[in-house]
């Protein structure tokens, strides 16, 4: 875990897709920062597990099963949100999926549909439901996680790259709409980033580790510790003026 300390005491923050990989280590730094955390995802044995781990340090953390793509899910989740808390400070939207390899004129409807309704439609609901929160609060910060892949094109993945394209036109929309309100509205783009399920396709795959390698000018992979730390930053009054921004955490890769 990263050594920049934030002390979120008091606040309200939301983790969506919290239970494992880049979302976990969000979620284990806002409990870490004394923030009152809600977990959501589809898993709800890694959630739960996640949730125990955080109490076990005497932080606090609840969990609750959502689907993204499924609008009453989300409203279920925000009002329990309301009702146990009266206020959102923080959400971190950060459920996607990556979907099925292939070329655009051999990628089906149902991959297509898949990918649009959990990364992008699934995050137009979360933002719907999350700012009247906000602003009954006072305010707040919401941090989407896109991709390099919604920076530049990637062969064979072009359902999830025109959704994480489309995850920062939302935000940069989001954040001119509600500004006046209090409530910022920024992107992560990251690169490659070590979770478990990458190290679980560069075990299964001969080479791979060293090609993602060889097209990160930084020369490594990155740690989940980058991703967490810039997310509670934009969360921070530190970051106050910074609204409608995509922040690429790759190593160069976008530079190139």
């Amino acid at each position: 875990m990263s050594d920049i300390k934030f002390d979120y005491t008091g606040k309200v923050a939301l983790v969506t897709g919290g239970a494992a990989g880049i979302g976990r280590e969000i979620a284990l730094r806002f409990a870490a920062s004394n923030a009152q955390l809600v977990i959501s995802d589809i898993n709800e044995e890694l959630g739960q597990e996640l949730v125990d781990e955080i109490k076990s340090k005497g932080q606090k953390a609840k969990f609750i099963k959502c689907n993204v793509a499924i609008y009453d899910d989300i409203k279920s989740l925000i009002g329990f949100i309301s009702e146990e808390y009266g206020r959102l400070d923080f959400a971190c939207n950060n459920a996607g999926v990556e979907g099925q390899n292939s070329m655009l004129d051999e990628c089906s409807e149902q991959n297509w549909d898949y990918v649009m309704n959990v990364n992008l439609k699934g995050l137009w609901f979360a933002i719907k439901e999350q700012v009247p929160l906000m602003r009954k609060s006072g305010g707040g910060s919401i941090v989407n996680l896109s991709s390099v892949a919604g920076l530049v094109g990637f062969p064979s993945l072009g359902a999830y790259v025109s959704s994480k394209h489309g995850v920062i036109g939302l935000s940069k929309t989001a954040a001119l709409e509600f500004a006046q309100n209090g409530v910022r509205v920024n992107c992560i783009c990251p690169g490659p980033i070590m979770t478990e399920m990458l190290q679980r396709i560069m075990d299964s795959r001969p080479g791979f580790k060293e090609g993602v390698i060889a097209g990160v000018p930084q020369g490594r992979i990155g740690e989940v510790s980058e991703i967490a730390d810039a997310v509670l930053f934009l969360c921070s009054k530190s970051a106050g003026y910074i609204t409608g921004q995509s922040l690429a955490i790759d190593g160069g890769m976008v530079a190139q």
